[in-house]
C-alpha cells in the first residue's frame, strides 16, 4: 500500500476500484445510482431484452423531475411523451424493486436535490445518474458524474460502471467574497476565466477559504457547475459543516454508525504535498456578481462590466460572433440596463431553500415589474415546506410573485415552462445553449439576488443597488 501523500480524489476513486484494465478504462464500484424519467426507459428495456435483473435495487433511487408540470401536479400529465416517462419510471421501479418519488410524492423533487436532503448523498461515495449534473454530490466529497444511457444499464445490472481515470485540477481561492456576491457568482467567475472547456479530461477540488466558509447548498451550486467548465466533476472536502447538514438526515447513518462514518470521514482530504495535473489560485476580491451574455456558461463576466471583444474571448471569433447575434447583443455593449422578459428561479443549481431566502431578501418590499414573467421553482417538495414554514411565500406574494411546484421547470425545455423565441431570461439554472430554455430563448445566467433585481426592476440590474 502506497504512503505517499494522496489526494481526496484519488483516496475515493482508488478505493472503489474493482479492476484495473491495462491501458483501458477502471472497473468502478457504484454506491449510489439517481434515476429519473428521461435517461431511464431505453435502459430498462435493455435489461428487459438481456433477460436480467438489477444488482442492487436498494442502492438505486428514481424520482420524476424534467418532465414534470410545476403547476396542477394533481392531474393527469397532458404532454403523451412526458406521461408515457413518468408511467415508464414507475412501473420499472415497481418491477425491479426499486425506491420511486413519483409525482405527489411529498419526497418527490429535481433529482439532485432530494439526494442530499434525505441524507442518499453521502461523503466518500460513488455516485451515478443518466444526468450531466450528478457532478453536484460532489459537495460532500464523493466522487459523482453523470454517465450515458448505456451506462445507466451497466451500472442496474452490474453495480459498476467503466471509467477512464481523469486528471486532478485543484481550483483554490482564499479571502473573502464582497457583498452581493453569492456561491453562483463562483463558479460563473472561474468559468468566464477558462472558458466552457477549460477543465476538460480533469476532476476538480475546490479549495481555499470560499469554499471552505461556504455553506453546503452554496458548495452544492459550485459543484454543480463544475460540468460547465467541461470537467468530469468537482468535489470539496467534507468538514464540521457537512456532517452538520447531514446529522439527522432520514437515510444518513445513525448512532455507532454515524460516529464510525464520520471517523472515516475526516480522513477524506487531500495530504500536504499530493500534486496535481494542474493548479489554478483565484481570490475572491476579483469577483463580484456575474452574468452571461453568451450561449456557453463560459461567455460571461461581471455585471458591471461591457461585454468583450472577440480578440479578448479565447473562444473562435467566428462562433463568438455567432453567439452575441443569437443573444441579440454587440460588443461592448453595456449588461445593466438590457431589458429582462422572463426571471427563473429553480433547477438543481439554484432550487433550494437558501436560494429562495436570498431571492426573498431583495424583493421583500418592492414588487414585481409589470413587463417580467416569473417561475419560481422550489427543488423539492421539502424546499416547498420550508419556503411556507419560513413566511417566504407570504413575501413572495406581497411582492406579486406565484410559487410553482416542484420540477425542473424552465432550465430545460422538456415542459411546459418553456420561454417564448426572442424573449430574455435571467435564469438561475445552468445552461445557457441555443434553445435550452424553448427555440429561440435568449438566457443570462445568474444568482438568485441578480434574478431578483431583474424581476423588480425589469431590466438586468446591479443587486449591490437595492441592498
Amino acid at each position: 500500500m502506497s504512503t505517499s501523500p494522496s489526494t481526496l480524489f484519488d483516496k475515493v476513486w482508488d478505493s472503489h476500484v474493482v479492476r484495473k484494465i491495462e491501458d483501458g478504462p477502471d472497473v468502478l464500484f457504484i454506491d449510489r445510482h439517481f434515476i429519473h424519467e428521461v435517461t431511464s426507459p431505453v435502459a430498462f428495456l435493455g435489461l428487459k431484452t438481456r433477460g436480467i435483473s438489477v444488482m442492487y435495487p436498494n442502492r438505486t433511487f428514481a424520482t420524476a423531475d424534467h418532465n414534470t408540470p410545476t403547476v396542477n401536479q394533481h392531474l393527469p400529465v397532458q404532454d403523451p411523451l412526458s406521461a408515457n416517462q413518468l408511467k415508464a419510471l414507475e412501473e420499472n421501479s415497481a418491477k425491479y424493486g426499486i425506491s420511486h418519488w413519483g409525482l405527489n410524492n411529498p419526497k418527490n423533487g429535481i433529482v439532485h436535490v432530494v439526494g442530499p436532503e434525505n441524507g442518499i448523498t453521502l461523503p466518500g461515495m460513488t455516485i451515478v445518474c443518466g444526468d450531466s449534473h450528478t457532478s453536484t454530490h460532489g459537495a460532500f466529497g464523493a466522487i459523482a458524474f453523470g454517465i450515458g444511457t448505456s451506462e445507466v444499464e451497466m451500472v442496474l445490472s452490474s453495480q459498476c460502471v467503466m471509467q477512464p481515470k481523469p486528471k486532478k485540477l485543484r481550483i483554490t481561492i482564499n479571502g473573502k467574497l464582497g457583498k452581493g456576491v453569492t456561491p453562483k457568482d463562483v463558479p460563473l467567475y472561474i468559468l468566464s476565466q477558462i472558458t466552457a472547456s477549460g477543465a476538460t479530461g480533469y476532476f476538480i477540488e475546490f479549495a481555499g477559504e470560499v469554499f471552505e466558509n461556504m455553506s453546503m447548498e452554496g458548495r452544492m451550486t459550485v459543484c454543480n457547475l463544475s460540468i460547465e467548465m467541461g470537467a468530469r466533476g468537482g468535489m470539496v472536502a467534507p468538514d464540521e459543516t457537512t456532517f452538520a447538514y447531514l446529522k439527522g438526515r432520514e437515510l444518513a447513518p445513525k448512532g455507532e454508525a454515524w460516529d464510525k462514518a464520520v471517523a472515516y470521514w475526516k480522513t477524506l482530504k487531500t495530504d500536504d504535498g499530493a500534486k496535481f495535473d494542474l493548479e489554478l489560485t483565484y481570490h475572491a476580491d476579483n469577483i463580484e456578481p456575474q452574468i452571461t451574455y453568451g450561449t456557453n456558461p463560459g461567455l460571461g463576466t461581471g455585471i458591471t462590466h461591457h461585454i468583450p471583444f472577440a480578440k479578448e474571448v479565447k473562444d473562435g471569433e467566428a462562433s463568438y460572433k455567432k453567439s452575441l447575434d443569437y443573444m441579440g447583443f454587440h460588443e461592448d455593449d453595456q449588461l445593466i440596463g438590457k431589458p429582462v422578459d422572463y426571471v427563473f428561479l429553480g433547477s438543481c443549481t439554484n432550487g433550494r431553500i437558501e436560494d429562495f431566502r436570498a431571492f426573498a431578501s431583495l424583493v421583500k418590499g418592492r414588487k414585481k415589474a409589470d413587463n417580467i414573467t416569473a417561475w419560481l421553482v422550489p427543488g423539492s417538495h421539502i424546499v416547498e415546506s420550508q419556503i411556507k414554514e419560513e413566511g417566504i411565500l407570504d413575501i413572495l406574494n406581497e411582492a406579486g410573485f406565484q410559487l410553482r411546484q416542484p420540477g425542473c421547470s424552465a432550465c430545460l425545455a422538456m415542459n411546459d415552462d418553456k420561454v417564448p423565441a426572442g424573449k430574455y431570461a435571467v435564469s438561475t439554472s445552468n445552461r445557457n445553449f441555443e434553445g435550452r430554455q424553448g427555440p429561440g430563448a435568449r438566457t443570462l445566467l445568474a444568482s438568485p439576488l441578480v434574478a431578483a433585481a431583474a424581476a423588480v426592476t425589469g431590466k438586468v440590474t446591479d443587486p449591490r443597488e437595492l441592498m
